[in-house]
């Protein structure tokens, strides 16, 4: 996001910034307050979620290092769009509206950045939309465990633990349901449990999503 501004520029920024740690189950920032900051996040990991008029906890996004939030409502002055909780005790750094703002005017390059960025969280909220719609809860449960992985050698991996009740939320389901999925993939050899919560995902998987 910062490549391509001048050092004076840089030296503006980091005025205007604080580095924050925080635990794990923090919200850093909540649904429908006033934006005051732009957040990166550095280390970690974070889960975007909003709330529906019941209550029910939907989340739209799990972030990791070098992915930001909070820049859409310092663009539009709107409040918090949704809620910011870590997964991980994460570390962040924290941009103030006044310098964002100075940077976006003065720095081309950073604004076109933060054009790309936003239009990447469109496109998968397209993505995430159509796989709602579209597939059913073996397809879902496909989807974000093919999201959430990376590729390691000719298979790919999830590194981290993400529990049932997390991956429920993301794909409109029960706990119990995510539960019993997970089983008959791993049973059927198209998941394979690691120790330390990691999980090794078959090249089969893919086939959820045809």
């Amino acid at each position: 996001m910062f490549s391509g501004l001048t050092e004076q520029q840089i030296e503006r920024l980091a005025a205007g910034s604080v580095r924050r740690n925080f635990p794990r189950g923090r919200v850093i920032v909540t649904e429908g307050e006033p934006s005051q900051s732009l957040y990166i996040l550095l280390s970690g990991r974070a889960k975007v979620q909003r709330s529906d008029t019941e209550g029910k906890e939907v989340i739209l996004a799990v972030i990791g290092p070098g992915e930001c939030f909070g820049e859409m409502s310092l663009i539009d002055d709107s409040p918090r769009s949704a809620s910011v909780i870590t997964i991980d005790t994460s570390d962040f750094m924290a941009i103030n509206k006044e310098s964002f703002k100075s940077m976006m005017l003065s720095s081309p390059e950073m604004s076109l950045r933060i054009m790309a960025g936003l239009v990447r969280r469109l496109r998968e909220a397209d993505k995430k939309i159509e796989t709602l719609a579209l597939l059913d809860v073996y397809g879902r449960v496909a989807r974000v465990l093919l999201d959430m992985s990376e590729k390691v050698g000719e298979e790919r991996m999830i590194r981290s633990r993400l529990p049932r009740q997390e991956i429920a939320k993301m794909i409109g389901a029960s706990r119990e349901m995510v539960s019993r999925v997970m089983k008959g993939l791993e049973t059927e050899g198209y998941i394979v449990p690691l120790p330390e919560g990691k999980v090794l995902l078959r090249e089969k998987l893919s086939s959820y999503l045809a």
